[in-house]
């Protein structure tokens, strides 16, 4: 399992890289893809739409479960990944290149976790 150094993580493990102060990236984390397993759908937001920190803004489908996806931030959503819409199994293959949405107005950082508190998280 991979935990990259570079980015923040939630407890419901999204990941989040910010870009600059008012833009980030959020994804899955590899412990996620690989709990969840083959994902065969991926419901993603429109840009434009808000997202708040905590809040269910998507959601993925594995042939397990179908999962909510939490935001680790609260803003605006700026842009999605539409290859996912084609090719969920993008998340299994390379879950920190396979980014979900970038996220601008960025707020709401308080309870993230950075890598090694993570990685003390799901090694429990």
């Amino acid at each position: 399992m991979e935990i990259k150094n570079d980015r923040m993580y939630t407890k419901s493990h999204e990941w989040v890289l910010f870009e600059n102060d008012t833009t980030a990236t959020v994804g899955l984390s590899d412990f996620a893809q690989s709990e969840l397993g083959d994902l065969v759908f991926v419901n993603l937001p429109q840009v434009g739409d808000a997202v708040t920190a905590g809040q269910s803004f998507a959601d993925v489908e594995s042939v397990k479960t179908v999962s909510d996806v939490f935001s680790p931030v609260t803003g605006v959503v700026a842009a999605v990944n539409e290859a996912l819409l084609d090719a969920p199994q993008l998340i299994n293959e390379n879950a920190y290149g396979a980014w979900l949405v970038k996220v601008e107005n960025i707020t709401g950082r308080e309870e993230l976790l950075d890598a090694s508190a993570y990685r003390a998280l799901v090694e429990k």
